[in-house]
């Protein structure tokens, strides 16, 4: 039985979903101040949907983006922590634009070797 998506989340819950250790959400807790989920009696962390966002994007950053720890602390700081796949990508230029370009690096190049 699936839980509601405004539900809390045990810490096991959510090292399964994101497919990580319990350890590697705790340790996470000690490097972001951001993320502070709920603890009741027996030191029970319980993650609140915002927090359950928040380590998604912290395991984004860090295991698909390849950013360091200390890289995500710093966008998290700056309240950028917008992933590049989130933002709204430049759109290449078109190639018809480029081949004039490439074809004159191309002659000065042949040009320069052939001068040696």
């Amino acid at each position: 039985m699936a839980k509601a998506d405004n539900a809390f989340r045990t810490i096991g819950e959510v090292a399964d979903e994101l497919g990580i250790a319990q350890h590697v959400l705790r340790y996470w807790e000690t490097r972001f101040p951001q993320l502070r989920p709920l603890q009741r009696a027996g030191n029970r962390r319980y993650y609140r949907p915002a927090d359950v966002a928040l380590v998604r994007r912290i395991h984004t950053l860090l295991n698909s983006e390849g950013y360091t720890i200390r890289g995500v602390q710093q966008l998290l700081r700056s309240g950028d922590a917008e992933t590049p796949q989130q933002a709204s990508p430049v759109p290449p230029p078109p190639a018809a634009d480029l081949i004039p370009a490439l074809e004159a690096i191309r002659d000065e190049l042949h040009a320069a070797l052939a001068a040696q």
